[in-house]
């Protein structure tokens, strides 16, 4: 390894090389609070290493990985979210009973994993970051092990992910069997020389399409969604409905960019038929639910169908309206998750909608921040969600797929029924015309850290120029 290839990868390096030390500080000695400083500081240095890796960009690390704007931009996208979770993570942990250090090892190695997948463009890459994030995910999902539901969730994923893995193995080796690349241009120049999609090639794609449609949890392969939500501790849903959707994303994008996926129609097909089901089933199911991690796992699955839109509008301004709506996204859940963090108490989660009835007279800072984050969700003005809603209506128009606009429009109105509801409930009044408290106090680390997260939610929602200009910097890097 050249000392480029060490300053370019070093965000990577820093947080895999942190798990180690953090596995030896355990060995020595278990301390939950100095476990989770050392892992802050992890990933603080991990952030501070994007800065000489600028220096060096566009970087490739031949043939697995690449280094540019585009995935230096998504690496601190990453480590931020990792960053913010692991803040909201302290006190829930602490309050159960099991031991809570494994948690530090777990959540920045499937952290690495992410960061593999957003610097990838081989599919030995690809797979090996999957991997590095699916096991990890295994154990973090069932960490809670005194919870029928946590073991039960652990197992479900277990299985999905390995089944699912499998597939997108086989559809990497059918693509493989036909072009004799494994990097994504070498894929794209071997299909441009072609000039075809081959059977073979296509039923590659489409089990690979199984694989990653698993991870980003779309329609029809969401089934695992809101019973992992349920029965994962909330800090690890929040991670899995951000950082392991988003780096799945990252990567799907480049490759459909470096294969020029627009180019073949039954690509788009399948991509556009995925979408349309995801916004409608993922809406219409959420209706139904009585339990917010459950609606939220649905309002997921809505959500990657909204980004498919602009993914297949076949516009640059597509891709930089993901970019934007991604980051929007990943504040917006974490700021969802971060309020249910912070309202549960050490016996249970606090999850069903009962258990906001009223919220607002007990806790209004607290209900305040909630409504903030859904109505961004619904796409609301003055929020960051609406901004990145807006920049994928106007890549749709601009890549003029009315048709799909129309769906992601009705969607959103069904939306915005089920995120009304939970407001509606935060601000009823006490049925007993008594109010109770829930929790004596709540943690101060995360009412700061919900506080900063609505902060830069209503900035995005007010100005989102100086974001939008740098997302266009870095996608003149891909495009």
């Amino acid at each position: 390894m050249s000392f480029a290839d060490f300053i370019s990868l070093g965000p990577l390096i820093t947080l895999f090389t942190a798990v180690v030390i953090s596995m030896l500080l355990i060995a020595i000695r278990r301390n939950h609070r100095i476990t989770y400083a050392f892992s802050l500081l992890a990933y603080l240095m991990a952030l501070t290493a994007i800065i000489p890796a600028m220096l060096y960009i566009p970087h490739t690390v031949p043939p697995l990985l690449v280094v540019d704007e585009f995935s230096l931009f998504n690496t601190g996208l990453v480590l931020t979210s990792g960053f913010i979770i692991l803040l909201l993570s302290y006190n829930y942990f602490e309050e159960r009973e099991e031991r809570k250090e494994e948690y530090y090892l777990l959540l920045p190695l499937a952290t690495t994993g992410a960061l593999v997948l957003v610097v990838s463009r081989h599919f030995m890459s690809l797979f090996l970051g999957l991997e590095i994030l699916s096991i990890s995910l295994y154990g973090l999902i069932a960490y809670l092990r005194a919870r029928e539901r946590s073991d039960e969730a652990g197992i479900k994923y277990l299985i999905l992910a390995a089944l699912s893995s499998a597939f997108l193995l086989f559809g990497m080796a059918l693509v493989y069997a036909f072009t004799g690349h494994m990097d994504f241009p070498g894929i794209g120049a071997a299909l441009r020389q072609a000039g075809y999609i081959p059977v073979t090639v296509l039923a590659g794609f489409g089990m690979m399409l199984i694989g990653i449609g698993f991870k980003l949890g779309v329609v029809p392969f969401h089934m695992w969604a809101p019973d992992i939500y349920e029965g994962a501790p909330l800090p690890v849903s929040a991670f899995i409905a951000t950082i392991s959707k988003g780096g799945m994303l990252v990567v799907l994008i480049r490759f459909y960019v470096d294969i020029h996926g627009n180019d073949y129609s039954m690509i788009w097909w399948m991509l556009a038929i995925v979408a349309v089901a995801s916004m409608f089933v993922g809406n219409w199911l959420a209706l139904t639910q009585q339990n917010i991690k459950r609606i939220l796992a649905y309002s997921s699955i809505a959500h990657m169908g909204y980004i498919l839109v602009a993914f297949l509008s076949g516009v640059q301004t597509g891709l930089e309206a993901i970019s934007f709506y991604l980051v929007a996204y990943f504040i917006t859940s974490i700021g969802a998750f971060g309020v249910l963090i912070v309202m549960s108490s050490s016996v249970q989660d606090a999850e069903t909608l009962d258990d906001y009835r009223g919220m607002f007279w007990r806790y209004p800072w607290v209900a305040t921040v909630f409504t903030a984050m859904l109505l961004s969700l619904a796409g609301i003005p003055l929020t960051a969600g609406f901004i990145g809603k807006f920049y994928i209506v106007m890549a749709g128009v601009n890549g003029h797929m009315w048709f799909l606009l129309f769906m992601l429009v009705i969607n959103s109105v069904i939306g915005l029924y089920y995120y009304i509801r939970i407001i509606a409930m935060m601000f009823k009044a006490p049925a007993t015309g008594e109010v109770t408290y829930i929790k004596p106090s709540l943690p101060v680390a995360g009412n700061i850290t919900l506080m900063l997260l609505t902060l830069v939610l209503i900035g995005l929602g007010i100005y989102p120029t100086a974001m939008m200009q740098l997302i266009q910097q870095m996608m003149k890097m891909i495009v």
